[in-house]
């Protein structure tokens, strides 16, 4: 799950970064709400949620909202402010926002509300993603494979566990090296296309360990391809 977090007070930005990453989430954030524009309209990132401050420099929140909307875009945004009457919250819902938490807030609710907006919004992450004999457990942030009657584990890091739900998404399609950087690593952050041949070969072994040793194959030339079929059954 990709977030756009946009909020102009840096410790507040760094702190909820901070909490969000330890929860597996993988996090852009800007301070601007024009470069939060810039981002948003960039074709190659696929954000999964947005929290926005609603006083932002350049474009603010609400106008961040409005214009996601008017472009029809479905990206659940939660606001965060200091505002608290009831004409504020109502402002802001009108905008376009799906949730509004008010400024002092404690980060467990924060995630609480996240989890809330997971659950409304179809396109958003389910509990579970299953396929085949495979499945990801995103509230334990683990992997499991059906063998007989029981469910064998599999230890993952953060990024192998969003390497792996990415290729379990689109099974059968081709997914270039590229596609997994522009998506998988915070803008700013990207690795080289080693590093992302390296975190695929990591993944592959634990895969191998439990009978999954053909699951993610190398398409000469143009990336890799996740072949469900090739689970064991």
């Amino acid at each position: 799950m990709r977030i756009l977090l946009v909020e102009d007070e840096p410790d507040l930005g760094a702190a909820i970064q901070r909490v969000l990453k330890r929860e597996k989430y993988i996090v852009d954030r800007v301070q601007n709400g024009s470069e939060a524009w810039d981002y948003l309209d960039q074709k190659w990132i696929q954000y999964t949620l947005a929290i926005f401050d609603w006083m932002l420099p350049g474009l603010s929140g609400i106008e961040l909202c409005q214009h996601l909307r008017q472009r029809h875009v479905a990206l659940p945004i939660l606001i965060l402010t200091a505002k608290d009457r009831i004409e504020d919250r109502v402002a802001g819902l009108d905008a376009g926002a799906d949730d509004y938490l008010v400024k002092p807030f404690g980060m467990a609710e924060l995630l609480a509300r996240i989890r809330a907006l997971q659950r409304r919004s179809p396109q958003i992450q389910p509990q579970q993603l299953q396929v085949g004999n495979l499945s990801l457990d995103y509230g334990k942030h683990t992997a499991y494979c059906q063998q007989a009657e029981t469910q064998q584990p599999i230890t993952l890091t953060a990024k192998e566990f969003q390497v792996l739900e990415y290729f379990m998404r689109r099974p059968g399609q081709v997914i270039t090296s590229e596609q997994l950087v522009h998506q998988l690593w915070e803008v700013g952050t990207e690795p080289t296309s080693n590093a992302v041949a390296a975190q695929i070969r990591l993944l592959r072994r634990k895969l191998a360990e439990v009978g999954y040793d053909k699951l993610i194959e190398t398409v000469y030339g143009m990336g890799y391809r996740f072949n469900d079929a090739d689970a064991p059954q």
